[in-house]
């Protein structure tokens, strides 16, 4: 099948019980609520998903559990990335042979001073000729410190084996002259839902956004009015994303994002130590920001009329 990267894909959360296991049948079950909204597929085991809190065994576990609950229509990208090349190329075979169809694979960044765009292009290249799927760039500097430029994402671009680049920072510069210079089937992907629309505009095929997790919906409205050239309608919902977007990310981080989560009616689950769970102003004003995000959503279907959207009478606020 090929890899759709268009419209939105999800980096989605790994469901831990409260004893900080890994909760399969949370995990499955949202998977069954995201695959009627309409995305083009999944990222699974990226920054949101908690990877550098699990295990060798628990990776591959849960890998062959989204495995069984995607279907064959759906892409599905699961995020790699050690610290070396080497064990970059190593993770990424047991990730294919888990099921993956592409990996998103980090920048290296723990020897931050070593980590040049030189030794980025080394890097990527070698991951590349190696692995035996495509793998899409995942620069992601607000974690890392480390951001692929796109001089860099335009050499890379001519392995054929590298296919995209998912972009998390918020330069919209940036990413317009990633587009610019890349090869023309490479996909730009925006991994930042504060500007998204604004990102979408300047030539990302579309978006990896941990909010889509819990407003798919809206996230895919902004991604059709776009599109549809629907410019003010796409910055009318953008307003109303953001907030919740920096929320659910950068304020809040992946506890925020599992609370918002439980919020929508989905299955949220505890953190891993370190990581911790918002207190309770901070659920409020999250809860506050996922209600004005799917009134957005809803005031669009009363004056559309769209009988075809599979909408938010399926999130429950609790």
């Amino acid at each position: 099948m090929a890899i759709n990267l268009r419209g939105l894909l999800l980096p989605i959360t790994t469901p831990f019980t409260s004893g900080e296991e890994i909760d399969a049948d949370g995990l499955t079950a949202n998977f069954e609520k995201w695959n009627l909204s309409g995305l083009a597929g999944y990222v699974v085991l990226g920054s949101t998903g908690e990877r550098v809190n699990l295990d060798e065994n628990e990776y591959l576990r849960v890998i062959e559990t989204a495995r069984l609950a995607i279907p064959e229509t759906l892409t599905f990208i699961v995020g790699t990335g050690q610290q070396s090349t080497r064990s970059t190329i190593n993770e990424i075979e047991r990730a294919a042979r888990a099921g993956a169809q592409a990996v998103l694979v980090i920048t290296p960044h723990y020897y931050r001073p070593a980590v040049t765009q030189d030794a980025l292009v080394n890097h990527y290249t070698a991951v590349a000729d190696a692995a035996s799927i495509p793998i899409i760039l995942y620069s992601m500097p607000d974690l890392t410190g480390i951001k692929i430029e796109p001089e860099t994402a335009a050499r890379l671009s001519e392995n054929p084996n590298i296919i995209g680049i998912k972009d998390s920072s918020n330069d919209v510069a940036k990413l317009r002259e990633t587009v610019r210079l890349v090869r023309k089937d490479f996909a730009v992907m925006v991994g930042n839902g504060t500007v998204f629309s604004e990102a979408l505009q300047a030539g990302a095929r579309g978006g990896i956004l941990a909010v889509g997790c819990v407003v798919p919906e809206l996230c895919l409205e902004i991604y059709r009015a776009v599109q549809a050239g629907e410019i003010d309608h796409a910055s009318v919902l953008q307003q109303k994303l953001t907030p919740l977007a920096r929320a659910v990310t950068r304020t809040y981080g992946i506890g925020g994002l599992k609370a918002a989560l439980e919020m929508a009616g989905y299955v949220g689950g505890s953190v891993r130590a370190p990581l911790r769970r918002p207190d309770e102003e901070a659920c409020a004003e999250i809860e506050r920001l996922l209600r004005e995000a799917n009134d957005a959503r809803r005031d669009v279907r009363v004056r559309t009329g769209s009988g075809s959207d599979r909408v938010l009478e399926n999130l429950i606020i609790t």
